[in-house]
């Protein structure tokens, strides 16, 4: 049973690339719920989503705990502490109030992304070619939906302004790119202090990760004399030693 999922888990056959396909559409789709679900109110339709996504989760997490070969450093990894946390989370309603919160705390599902991605390099030449460009836009969603997150815990049910995940979400873009409507606006001191952080990342990270997105992309390729690993896409020459580069294309860049 252990190999047959560690075949799965880490194989190379059709087999293997399908399970991990069907992993990543699940995962993706369940990132999808608990962004959507954090701006509707809970009913028993969502309450049974929640607990079928939990044993879902809980299955997984269980297989890739029985595969691993070092269980005490799976369980410490800030991944699989993530996970624990969601699927607390999606439990919790069965014996203490459903609190707001414990919606907005499943935003750390994001956190699997970079399981995700680890997936897509190996099943996709084109994220390969593209994986900086597509790095960024994930840490880019990430960064924007925990500071929302934040936000949203901290505000909501003391700022008038802030009833739900979305007014959270509006308050932080519109933060973080310095444009500041003004219809929404912290009034009691832990609320500017948090948007003193938010404004600090705005400059430092945000406008960052966004320029990463759109300036154009680089190709890891070592450089045999100087070793600098990232060029241009058509470059000949490497731009700090001048030794002449082979990059490996699979057809004409555009």
């Amino acid at each position: 049973m252990k190999e047959k999922l560690s075949k799965l888990y880490f194989g190379a056959d059709q087999r293997a690339h399908r399970f991990r396909l069907a992993l990543l559409m699940l995962d993706l789709l369940t990132i999808a719920f608990f962004i959507l679900s954090s701006l509707l109110e809970q009913g028993w339709a969502t309450y049974i989503i929640d607990y079928s996504i939990a044993l879902f989760l809980l299955v997984e997490f269980s297989a890739r705990l029985y595969i691993a070969r070092r269980k005490v450093r799976f369980l410490i990894n800030f991944s699989s502490l993530a996970d624990l946390i969601v699927i607390f989370s999606l439990i919790a309603p069965l014996f203490i109030d459903n609190l707001g919160f414990l919606r907005v705390v499943r935003m750390l599902r994001l956190m699997r992304s970079y399981h995700m991605l680890k997936t897509i390099r190996q099943e996709s030449s084109w994220f390969r070619q593209n994986e900086q460009v597509v790095l960024s836009s994930v840490n880019l969603a990430i960064f924007v939906f925990v500071i929302t997150a934040v936000v949203y815990v901290l505000e909501a049910g003391r700022n008038d302004s802030i009833n739900n995940y979305l007014d959270a979400l509006y308050y932080t873009v519109a933060t973080l790119t310095t444009t500041g409507f003004g219809d929404i606006t912290m009034d009691d001191t832990l609320g500017r202090m948090v948007s003193v952080v938010i404004m600090v990342f705005g400059v430092a990270l945000f406008l960052r990760l966004v320029q990463t997105i759109f300036r154009p992309t680089k190709v890891q390729y070592p450089c045999e004399t100087c070793g600098l690993n990232r060029h241009d896409p058509d470059a000949v020459h490497c731009k700090h030693c001048g030794t002449t580069l082979k990059i490996p294309t699979e057809g004409e860049w555009t």
